[in-house]
């Protein structure tokens, strides 16, 4: 069964366009109005410019003059860019022995959880070596206590399973939360602007009571 790729429609510039009129836009973005093809080419080489067929489905095809080469040049560099800014996700590989040492394990942990705050996988592999394969049950209890410790920035892909002298799991790392940074830390929050305390006016002392004769009232 044969395969089709599905190429990008190839730009017609200058005396590759082959229709009789076209609608131009001029360099400047304004609408020159429908031309013989000829006559829109002299235009634009009158300029120093290419003819461009932006819109080759329209009747008659729209064309606009521009310098097609630095256009070319600025859609590259905006396409190089935008995929500097992409993470292309990556599996990486920390290792371990079933006894493990407690600074070692602590290392291990602390490199696995910047690969997973970097929106890479994480594959867990742990090695028997001699006789370590007999107490397979050490390696099952240790790759546990690993994914329980990346339980907070990571999710199981690939549970854990032997092959041969290994066990291995896959972690992969959860959905970052909104407002956080790549590496998984919150943005600080914004100072609280600074209020001058406003002083109360003073309570008016209350009139002394009267009684109906007119004498006041001591309290």
């Amino acid at each position: 069964m044969a395969i089709t790729l599905n190429k990008q429609p190839e730009v017609r510039v200058n005396e590759r366009i082959r229709v009789p009129q076209v609608r131009v836009i001029g360099d400047d973005g304004q609408q020159i109005g429908v031309l013989p093809v000829r006559d829109a080419l002299s235009l634009a080489q009158s300029k120093g410019l290419d003819l461009v067929e932006v819109s080759p489905t329209a009747r008659p095809p729209v064309c606009r003059i521009m310098d097609y080469g630095k256009f070319k040049y600025e859609q590259n560099r905006r396409a190089r860019k935008a995929k500097k800014k992409q993470h292309q996700m990556q599996l990486k590989e920390i290792k371990m022995r079933p006894k493990i040492e407690g600074h070692d394990y602590g290392f291990k942990i602390e490199h696995a959880r910047e690969f997973l705050n970097a929106r890479d996988k994480v594959k867990i592999t742990i090695t028997f070596r001699g006789r370590e394969i007999a107490h397979q049950d050490i390696g099952y209890k240790l790759i546990q206590k690993v994914i329980s410790a990346l339980s907070d920035v990571s999710s199981i892909e690939s549970a854990p399973r032997s092959e041969g002298r290994t066990l291995t799991a896959v972690l992969m790392p959860k959905p970052a939360k909104p407002g956080l940074k790549p590496d998984g830390v919150a943005p600080e929050p914004a100072a609280k602007p600074v209020t001058a305390a406003v002083s109360r006016p003073a309570t008016a002392p209350k009139p002394a009571a009267t009684n109906p004769l007119g004498a006041a009232t001591k309290e």
